[in-house]
């Protein structure tokens, strides 16, 4: 079976917008200041755009604070240089660890990219259509695509059936097409960002480390 290009199903949708004149509103679910700078820059030209920073799963409050400070930071920093087609709304989302950590129980082993991310990946996505539905947006979507460690058409796939039980319409993407990843590092880079090596968990950390620890190991072989 071949696989969907979210990329292409994507460009339909704006190319209708626009010829349409629309200007919806969208929910964007982000889950860091880097990975939410070229889908910013990118589909400002077409919504208005909810930022919603919604991210019970980071390890630790101190790193939760940095992230979500980095965050706003990029959106003020943004605007300040026209880097957006229109002033976006940043809407925080409650910080609750324990969310996290009861919906993942069991899955403590797991490896990163595995069911485990499955799970923090709806649980996200759900509040993220709740939250479209309180602030009025035509779609919701999320910035998480964007990192090639992520899977895009799981991300689809259960965006999409969030938006059918939830009654909103799921933005398909995979922003990491056309340099999407790319534009991001480079934007990052432009305004100073503090880049994370790990995802946000603290089981993401762990593997993070055991990686750094071998390829030390390595080298000195």
């Amino acid at each position: 079976m071949q696989k969907r290009n979210y990329q292409k199903e994507l460009d339909r949708i704006l190319e209708k917008l626009e010829a349409g004149g629309r200007r919806p509103r969208l929910l964007l679910h982000s889950c860091c200041g880097p990975c939410s700078s070229y889908v910013l820059e990118y589909l400002s030209r077409y919504f208005d755009i909810v930022l919603f920073y919604y991210n019970p799963n980071i390890d630790t409050p101190q790193e939760y604070a940095h992230r979500t400070a980095e965050q706003k930071r990029l959106i003020e920093d943004m605007e300040a240089q026209k880097d957006l087609y229109g002033a976006v709304e940043f809407v925080q989302g409650d910080y609750l660890p324990e969310t996290f950590y009861e919906a993942v129980r069991g899955h403590e082993k797991d490896r990163e990219g595995g069911e485990r991310c499955m799970i923090c990946y709806r649980l996200r996505l759900e509040e993220a259509a709740l939250a479209a539905r309180t602030y009025g947006c035509d779609y919701f979507a999320t910035t998480l695509s964007i990192s090639p460690l992520k899977n895009a058409e799981k991300l689809n796939e259960i965006g999409m059936q969030i938006g059918q039980e939830q009654g909103v319409e799921y933005l398909v993407s995979d922003f990491k097409k056309r340099n999407g990843y790319k534009r991001s590092t480079e934007l990052s880079a432009k305004y100073g960002l503090y880049r994370q090596d790990y995802c946000g968990c603290v089981f993401s950390r762990r593997e993070r480390e055991e990686q750094k620890k071998n390829l030390v190991r390595e080298s000195a072989d």
